[in-house]
């Protein structure tokens, strides 16, 4: 029965999760990789635990109760936790399993010094580190002190912050096992802490080693700060070393003390350089066993490293894969079109079928390769100037990368050119709006065809419809006509800032004169929720019955309240025009209005109550009007100037040119999600069929298989389970990253600076793109369906795609992390009048929801101000 107990780390490997935790696993693992030598020991398995928790039941009743508890109640929690742990260290350990415990002992040497360490079931997986939660004990002498030690560990899976760890992750108490690593000692001269890839910028070719005098346990506690180097292919290329104070050293009778270290040997480093890239050395051969970055804790005794433990490094970017050894630089996708959410894999593979040029995916997002534009000058200028006009600090990553002379081998000017910048692609289009009345006719045309060839297609032969609508998908965004005239409106607007601030001294002009733009889509959507407010602020009953709605089912409840059908028909014109948008619209899976309409109920009740009747037509009105006198006034000015009246004619032109064309920018984009709600309900039929056949447990299931993988399982009825849960916990994992602007194949994350000098002290740094200045109260939010806005509130968030513009109504201004010139909450920022500063870096953690904050839209950066 022994052995059911206590296995041996050298008869243990990474399979055995379950009977000996996470660290025993990759302990067993390690030790049998040649070359690495790890301390002899022993694992108590997650049996033991279960024999002694089922000598416990009144563990299970103050389970429930912390199950019950509310997470926020940190009193509760602490207090249960404490009760749980107490209850643990006071069960007897019974006579067998002490027996198999001591019997191990004697087998490694029961006079020896041991290290005792937690080892839950739940630790150190790919996707949660776990790091810390659990406790280790370190120089512990004898059989009754090593049991004593097994069961704090044990208990330690109820510490306060594992309770909570837990808890935010989503991981039931009950799931989690802990089983125990007993270890022979080590009294190491150095210890530390070895990243095989920089855990800072994520280059995978830069190992970085913390190393202090001692044991580890100074630095990872953070008593003490530890010598840095770091190492690239073989030699240490940068060092800083500490003044080392104090070091953690062992007791004769067990336990450990904190010593003073000489003044002489304050400054001496803790390795040689040798031994620093000997340590690397030992780390790649790790890294290559396990198949990505680790984070190893290791000890030198005499001269021998001995490896103690060795986890993922779960923080860093994922590199999308290539296949090749060539160095790749990538931009992201989702910077670009304002969702830098993790996306679900039928949202990846979609886009990616219907992009107009080929993405590579990694952690959850898109990126395109943009090593071969770089490579040559002459589509190097073009591509730097395109994407330095929309975000700043996408162009100064780039060139941060070009920087290191030679990652970037330079190709002849015969490289693949890419599109043109500047004026060359709409000089020779008309300033007609019948152009624009064309283009969105062809493109409702192009729509309602789809709706009606998709109705009859289902099985195989849906898949087969989709792969030809996906190119009538890239048809219509490719329409040359279609590109001609958002150049035109974009090339009209720098026209006019440029020339304006030469000829006149005014900064962002063009942000007055782009005031109520007619034909935007989306800001059309915006008002047009104050319209659906209209008609429902006369029924007071139907208001508070909105006040009270918290599931979708509320529009058939509607029709039972005095007023409630008019309400009713206002939301449900909304949605047929409108319903297919939402946060994070480019992933197919997210849930479009039409699915869920409770998310625009708080938006519409914010209408109701900051707004009186009539509001669409009088701001539209207002902001016309302003963008009229803005150009009498402009015109007039230019006019008293030498050479006047060319001035003046020039401007009028280009004025007439940008409202003509500019509010045209956002409807390629609805075209799109028009079309893509039209394949995610034929998509979702197909998830109910197979539901019903019994081939999937939930319709949400495909959501995490790419677009080809759910054609494969309506063809073949047959589903690959472990494949569908590997990526829902990888897609959680996803979600926990952030993802880079800039992105190299060596997983170095860039993330550019803006190179300015013109900024208060303390300001956050963004980019302006809607003029004016506002201050107000900050609201922080990160989910749409939780905002509660008050009139004169600015609006601070990660992102805004076209779903967040009914939202613009209500606020005075606008901040976010993400964005540039002409992304979407730029334009509609501009066409509300509302002062923006879009690309500040953690802008919703730097500003907290409440504070007073003022935004200078035209000089691009915001005052905290309380």
């Amino acid at each position: 029965m022994a052995e059911h107990y206590v296995r041996d780390l050298q008869e243990i490997d990474e399979t055995q999760v379950a009977v000996v935790g996470g660290k025993g696993a990759h302990l067993g693992r390690l030790s049998r990789i040649e070359g690495v030598r790890v301390p002899a020991g022993f694992c108590v398995t997650t049996e033991a635990f279960r024999r002694i928790m089922a000598q416990a039941p009144s563990v299970d009743d103050l389970l429930d109760r912390l199950s019950r508890v509310d997470p926020d109640d940190r009193e509760a929690v602490r207090t249960l936790s404490a009760q749980i742990r107490r209850t643990i260290e006071d069960i007897a350990v019974p006579d067998d399993l002490a027996a198999a415990i001591t019997g191990a002992l004697a087998r490694h040497g029961e006079q020896a010094a041991y290290a005792v360490r937690s080892s839950a079931t739940a630790e150190d997986l790919p996707t949660a580190s776990f790091a810390g939660q659990q406790d280790t004990y370190l120089n512990v002498m004898g059989q009754e002190a090593v049991l004593r030690h097994v069961s704090r560990c044990w208990a330690s899976l109820f510490t306060e912050r594992a309770v909570t760890y837990r808890r935010r992750g989503g991981i039931d108490h009950r799931t989690v096992h802990m089983a125990v690593v007993v270890q022979r000692m080590v009294f190491p001269h150095a210890a530390g802490i070895l990243f095989t890839a920089d855990p800072v910028t994520g280059n995978r070719k830069v190992a970085t080693v913390d190393a202090g005098l001692g044991l580890g346990e100074a630095l990872v506690s953070g008593l003490v700060n530890p010598d840095v180097f770091k190492v690239r292919d073989g030699e240490v290329v940068a060092k800083t070393i500490a003044a080392k104070q104090r070091a953690v050293h062992a007791l004769p009778a067990g336990g450990t003390h904190e010593v003073a270290i000489d003044a002489q040997r304050q400054e001496q480093p803790a390795l040689t350089d040798e031994q620093v890239v000997r340590l690397v050395r030992l780390g790649r051969r790790i890294e290559a066993r396990f198949g990505r970055p680790q984070d190893i804790e290791w000890c030198l005794d005499g001269d021998d490293f001995h490896i103690v433990q060795s986890r993922p490094i779960t923080t860093l970017f994922p590199i999308p894969e290539t296949g090749d050894r060539e160095n790749h630089v990538y931009v992201s996708v989702g910077h670009q079109q304002m969702m830098t959410d993790a996306m679900k894999p039928l949202g990846l593979s979609m886009w990616q079928l219907t992009a107009m040029v080929p993405m590579q995916e990694a952690g959850g997002r898109l990126f395109v390769d943009v090593t071969r534009r770089l490579a040559s000058p002459a589509s190097r200028a073009g591509l730097l100037d395109m994407v330095g006009r929309g975000d700043p600090l996408v162009r100064d990553a780039l060139e941060t990368v070009l920087d290191r002379d030679d990652f970037v081998p330079p190709l002849p000017d015969a490289g693949p050119g890419g599109p043109p910048s500047g004026g060359r692609t709409s000089a020779s289009i008309e300033t007609d709006p019948a152009i624009v009345t064309e283009l969105v006719e062809r493109s409702q045309a192009s729509v309602a065809a789809l709706q009606r060839d998709i109705r009859t297609k289902t099985g195989p032969a849906l898949f087969d419809f989709l792969l030809e609508a996906f190119e009538e998908h890239k048809r219509v965004l490719g329409d040359p006509q279609s590109m001609q005239v958002i150049m035109a409106g974009m090339e009209a607007t720098w026209w006019l800032n440029d020339k304006l601030q030469e000829w006149l001294g005014e900064k962002n002009a063009a942000d007055t004169l782009t005031l109520s733009a007619p034909g935007n889509i989306t800001s059309e959507m915006g008002l047009a929720l104050l319209d659906v407010a209209d008609a429902i602020r006369p029924h007071p009953e139907v208001v508070a019955f909105l006040e009270g709605v918290e599931d979708d089912g509320f529009l058939d409840e509607l029709v039972k309240l005095p007023g409630g059908t008019e309400a009713r028909d206002a939301i449900e014109t909304y949605l047929d025009r409108y319903g297919m948008r939402c946060v994070g619209e480019i992933d197919i899976t997210r849930p479009r209005w039409h699915e869920r309409p409770s998310t625009l109920v708080p938006v519409i009740l914010d209408n109701v109550r900051h707004f009186g009747p009539g509001a669409a037509e009088r701001r539209f009105e207002e902001g016309r009007q302003k963008a009229l006198r803005q150009e009498q006034d402009v015109l007039a000015r230019l006019r008293a100037l030498p050479d006047g009246e060319r001035k003046a004619d020039e401007t009028k032109r280009m004025i007439d040119r940008v409202r003509t064309f500019i509010g045209y920018r956002e409807y390629p984009k609805y075209g799109i999600v028009c079309r893509s709600f039209v394949y995610k309900q034929a998509l979702m039929e197909e998830a109910e069929r197979l539901v019903r056949a019994g081939v999937l447990a939930e319709r949400e299931d495909i959501f995490y298989l790419t677009f080809q993988e759910l054609h494969d399982v309506v063809r073949s009825h047959q589903v690959d389970d472990r494949l569908v849960r590997e990526r829902k916990d990888a897609f959680r994992s996803y979600q926990a990253l952030t993802p880079p602007r800039v992105l190299t194949s060596d997983g170095e994350a860039v993330t550019g600076a803006y190179r300015r000098d013109d900024v208060p002290a303390g300001a956050l740094v963004g980019l302006p793109v809607s003029a004016g200045t506002v201050e107000g109260r900050a609201r922080v939010i990160l989910d749409m369906a939780e905002a509660d806005l008050q009139a004169g509130d600015i609006l601070v968030t990660t992102y805004t795609d076209p779903s967040w513009s009914p939202l613009f109504v209500s606020v005075a201004g606008l901040v976010t992390e993400v964005g540039g010139l002409m992304t979407h909450g730029a334009v509609i920022a501009r066409e509300y009048g509302l002062p923006a500063v879009v690309g500040v870096e953690q802008a919703t953690r730097l500003i907290r929801d409440g504070q007073r904050i003022r935004v200078h839209g035209s000089d691009g950066y915001v005052e905290i101000l309380s």
